[in-house]
């Protein structure tokens, strides 16, 4: 909407554009300059709301856009307004920013006045506007999403087995920290160790395993400067009886912490007291040639931490695929595809589908990645996870990138091995400064052309975690969400109350359909430039956040109250036009009843009539109301430019949109015209600033516009 936040529209009862004089009073005759006797034919209109049929019209409003507080004075914008028109919009003051507080309490003491005032001059009020993304107290409603402030108790600490090493020496074993297995692992079962660890610098530890005789090596543990979770997966060649940790051209601080030991189907912990919640280190021995210390030691509270997801559309339920791409040489720039419902894990839902060439000269010759939004650098924690599978068994490899194809490191998230049944793959660890690169990483690539033949693989539940920490923790998704129905409930029940006796009609969407993507609803995300009353609802209920404000309006308000959508270029953007149609159906195919569609039209002398023509016949098919929600024309050029011509200009299309609009759109389908700027617009104003875009002048006299207006609504000429 092309808002005001204070709309000049005076006017007394009746004023003429020509100043009349008595000549009978002169000793000698004055010939009336030719401009002004043109003009005096506006002399013989009658107030504008008489030009309405209410026969054959009989629900029509003629409305316009006011200043509250200026119709609350009962001067001459009060006169002028309820002398002409049939209905009012506020301009900002019935408008979330401008009655929700700080503090997130309403004030509606000047709403109150205004329906007062109304209600007394015989006129309604179109109620304006309850979902929007303008015009909001964004203040207000970021403080309610912001991140949480964590008080941290200093009783509240922990046990963590803690050793300390004097200096790093040459060989990874040169240090060892031995936990002797109550029980021996299983040759050939799968085990999986997880466990919290840090560092006080970032260090990857060798993981081995041993019966005295032989010795497993690796999969290696990764430890950063914080807290982190890592886990590895392996299957022992013999019955292992030892675990070795081995960090020997290791200086410093190791912390273990929460150490789980499970066998492949089972819950059992094969690690005694692995939360080191006891101070007895039964098990955990060192070599005794070994001059470094370890001990259960008591850690005090640190900072909160908590996982953020990197990943958009992790489960491919919407058709978003920014976090992911595909490469093959053979197949096109960007095999990666969204499959058809069914194709998901275990056949629920939807998987991203990438099909590998025939008689690939390298494994990466098709690859598939996973790319986060930022850049992730050495020491930080992450966690991966997806389901996969594929139509011929393979192993896959992964690898660090700077970007899709701007290859860091052979080795990121291990190398997958892939059936042809959904199976889940975990990884976690902490980024190594080969994995991360001089400026860091921030997409794993997974090579896919394995095979020598063709290969077809299924990608679902993709979450690339990373761990952050900090005295305040982010809200989830679920809780902005949460929090943000209730402020839109509380919002809309409070106008509600105080309003729903007199109101009886809503815009109750305002703006939702994009510009650049007019099939699709707004978003901030990415906007870089955003006004500090912007605040958009969507980006954090989605699409159905039109949906819960009609349901509300509905609830809140009156069981016959006619509830509108509204939006702006329908007439320039046709294609805008039809996505707001397609977006209506959605909502009432969601539960929502939508009553009406609002056309906002700020158009100019040079719009295309056939468009405005297409636009009232596309809204006509819907069977909704139609109203033309703000009206104003423009002639491309400020008041003191403009000519006799422009206003002529002017005068025809004001004419020619009321005619088309009652020529097009059915009787019992027309709501009405509200008038947005009935003057003039003054060089002061925020919109449509120094533009002669009103019926009146500034000085509240007639202009050609007016009859041109007066003409179409009585059907003159038709």
């Amino acid at each position: 909407m092309r808002y005001l936040n204070k709309l000049w529209l005076g006017a007394v009862a009746l004023l003429t554009i020509v100043a009349c004089t008595d000549d009978s009073l002169l000793d000698y005759k004055v010939n009336k300059p030719e401009s002004i006797a043109g003009l005096e034919y506006l002399n013989d209109y009658d107030v504008l709301k008489s030009y309405i049929n209410r026969t054959n019209d009989p629900n029509f409003k003629l409305g316009a856009g006011v200043s509250v507080d200026a119709y609350n004075k009962q001067g001459a914008v009060y006169s002028h307004i309820t002398s002409n028109f049939d209905e009012m919009t506020a301009g900002w003051e019935m408008k979330h920013g401008a009655v929700v507080q700080d503090n997130g309490k309403l004030d509606t003491g000047r709403v109150k006045q205004f329906i007062a005032t109304a209600k007394n001059a015989g006129i309604t009020i179109y109620g304006h506007t309850l979902a929007w993304h303008a015009n909001q107290n964004a203040t207000y409603l970021n403080s309610i999403i912001a991140d949480k402030e964590i008080e941290i108790d200093p009783n509240d600490a922990n046990n963590a087995l803690h050793a300390t090493t004097p200096e790093a020496k040459t060989n990874i074993w040169d240090w060892q920290l031995e936990y002797v297995l109550p029980t021996p692992l299983t040759q050939g079962v799968e085990y999986t160790l997880k466990m919290r660890a840090k560092a006080s610098s970032p260090f990857t530890v060798g993981f081995w395993r041993t019966n005295g005789s032989s010795t497993n090596y690796g999969p290696d543990i990764a430890f950063g400067e914080s807290w982190s979770d890592a886990s590895v997966t392996f299957t022992p060649t013999m019955d292992a009886t030892r675990l070795q940790f081995c960090f020997g051209t290791f200086a410093g601080d190791l912390y273990f912490d929460d150490m789980v030991l499970t066998a492949s189907g089972s819950e059992e912990n094969l690690i005694e007291n692995g939360a080191f919640d006891d101070t007895n280190l039964s098990g955990w021995q060192k070599p005794g040639w070994h001059a470094y210390t370890f001990a259960v030691e008591t850690l005090a509270a640190g900072p909160a931490t908590w996982w953020t997801n990197l990943i958009t559309n992790s489960d491919v339920e919407s058709d978003d695929v920014s976090s992911f791409f595909a490469t093959e040489i053979r197949v096109g720039p960007n095999p990666a595809t969204i499959g058809a419902d069914g194709t998901g894990a275990d056949g629920v839902g939807r998987a991203i589908v990438v099909k590998s060439g025939d008689s690939p000269n390298e494994s990466w010759d098709t690859q598939f990645f996973v790319k986060a939004p930022q850049q992730l650098l050495e020491g930080q924690a992450y966690r991966f996870s997806m389901k996969v599978k594929a139509d011929k068994p393979a192993t896959i490899e992964s690898q660090s990138h700077n970007n899709p194809g701007g290859y860091i490191h052979w080795s990121m998230v291990g190398s997958p091995a892939v059936t042809t049944e959904w199976k889940e793959y975990t990884n976690s660890g902490i980024i190594s400064a080969q994995q991360a690169g001089a400026n860091g990483m921030n997409t794993i690539a997974f090579n896919l052309a394995v095979f020598k033949e063709a290969n077809t693989y299924y990608f679902d539940d993709i979450v690339w975690e990373i761990e952050e920490s900090g005295n305040t923790i982010p809200l989830t998704p679920e809780e902005k969400a949460d929090t943000l129905l209730w402020a839109l409930d509380n919002w809309i029940a409070g106008m509600m109350k105080v309003s729903k006796d007199y109101v009886k009609a809503w815009d109750v969407v305002n703006e939702p359909m994009d510009d650049g993507n007019p099939y699709e609803i707004k978003t901030g995300v990415g906007k870089t430039d955003m006004a500090a009353d912007e605040f958009y609802w969507q980006d954090y209920l989605g699409k159905d956040y039109a949906v819960v404000a009609f349901k509300l309006a509905r609830q809140y308000g009156n069981a016959d109250d006619k509830l509108f959508i509204n939006d702006y270029n329908l007439e320039y953007n046709l294609d805008k036009c039809k996505g707001l149609i397609q977006y209506v159906a959605y909502l009432e195919s969601e539960g929502a009843t939508v009553d009406g569609i609002g056309t906002q039209m700020h158009i100019s002398t040079g719009s295309d009539k056939e468009k405005i023509a297409q636009m009232f016949e596309l809204l006509a098919a819907t069977g909704k109301l139609i109203k033309i929600s703000e009206l104003d024309i423009g002639i491309g050029k400020t008041t003191s430019e403009a000519t006799e011509e422009d206003y002529q200009a002017q005068a025809e299309m004001y004419k020619y949109v009321v005619q088309k609009y009652f020529e097009l759109i059915p009787a019992t389908q027309r709501y009405g015209i509200t008038v947005w700027s009935p003057l003039d617009s003054p060089v002061e104003s925020s919109w449509r600033a120094g533009e002669p875009i009103g019926l009146w002048t500034e000085g509240y006299d007639r202009k050609p516009a007016y009859a041109g207006f007066a003409d179409g609504l009585s059907g003159e000429n038709n």
